[in-house]
């Protein structure tokens, strides 16, 4: 990674995805502590890592960015070569097991901010496709949402103070899904959109935008075949109801990531702009 101007804690997408090459790199041992395997949630018996980098020299407190993988809900884990939360997957474990285990992995940070130098209160996340839609589940649900699984009386919030997502579905809800999508979701869901209405809407971002919400940035194709570029639309159409800070980019052209070194450097480069602006205190 070429800069740690924003993160304490950075938690990325494995290199078989389509995510950003800058965010991919690795920097020097020397500018990074890191530590893996760190288990931060147990469920049903098993244990739920995530690797773990921060900056080797500094006091802190750093802000953190959280970065989620993607795969479909069912695909995918943290990898050895970046950091990243693991969740469980679909269609062993539907909706809302990928959300508990996100906001897990947010409230295991706060509660090891000490140890960490985390600024507890700068927190973002970051997501392309499936972890696009998790981290825009950080960002828009409170524990009033009913979303926080199980937690202990007194547990930090699972919030996030920014989001940047990358072609994450936001309604799931909608008739006419694109059958690769509709296929998709049924996994994730555990039936149709249509036979779970309810099920559907909880799980989709849309539901939940309201004018506290974290600010956020969202990259979208206009080609993008699995996820319609409508979900990019319907997000802008909230948070301009809702007023909710942020925007959303169209890639004229783009489908589902690939889109090229000019437009992923340069989307590379707004999502770190946008999460150092909204992560970083201002100076007094």
């Amino acid at each position: 990674m070429k800069t740690l101007s924003i993160t304490a804690l950075l938690l990325l997408a494995p290199a078989a995805l389509v995510a950003p090459s800058v965010l991919r790199v690795h920097p020097s041992d020397e500018d990074v502590t890191r530590e893996n395997d760190l288990s931060y949630a147990t469920v049903d018996g098993s244990s739920l890592a995530l690797d773990l980098a921060r900056p080797a020299q500094g006091a802190g407190p750093f802000p953190a960015v959280v970065l989620i993988h993607g795969g479909a809900w069912r695909a995918g884990d943290k990898s050895e070569l970046a950091i990243s939360p693991q969740y469980r997957l679909c269609p062993k474990s539907p909706f809302p097991a990928q959300v508990h285990d996100v906001k897990a992995a947010v409230r295991w940070l706060r509660t090891h901010r000490e140890q960490y130098k985390l600024d507890a209160e700068h927190i973002g996340a970051l997501g392309f496709s499936a972890g696009g839609h998790l981290a825009l589940m950080l960002g828009v649900t409170s524990p009033a949402d009913g979303l926080e699984g199980e937690i202990a009386e007194g547990a930090p919030s699972s919030r996030v103070q920014a989001v940047v997502n990358y072609f994450g579905p936001t309604d799931l809800a909608v008739s006419g899904l694109p059958p690769q999508l509709e296929a998709l979701v049924v996994d994730f869901l555990g039936a149709k959109a249509s036979e779970k209405p309810d099920v559907a809407r909880q799980a989709s971002p849309l539901t939940f935008v309201t004018q506290d919400d974290a600010p956020i940035l969202t990259f979208q194709g206009t080609a993008d075949t699995t996820v319609s570029v409508t979900n990019a639309i319907k997000l802008s159409e909230a948070q301009t109801r809702e007023h909710v800070a942020g925007r959303v980019e169209l890639i004229v052209g783009g489908g589902h990531g690939n889109w090229g070194k000019l437009e992923s450097e340069r989307t590379e480069r707004e999502a770190m702009e946008f999460m150092d602006g909204w992560l970083k205190p201002a100076k007094k």
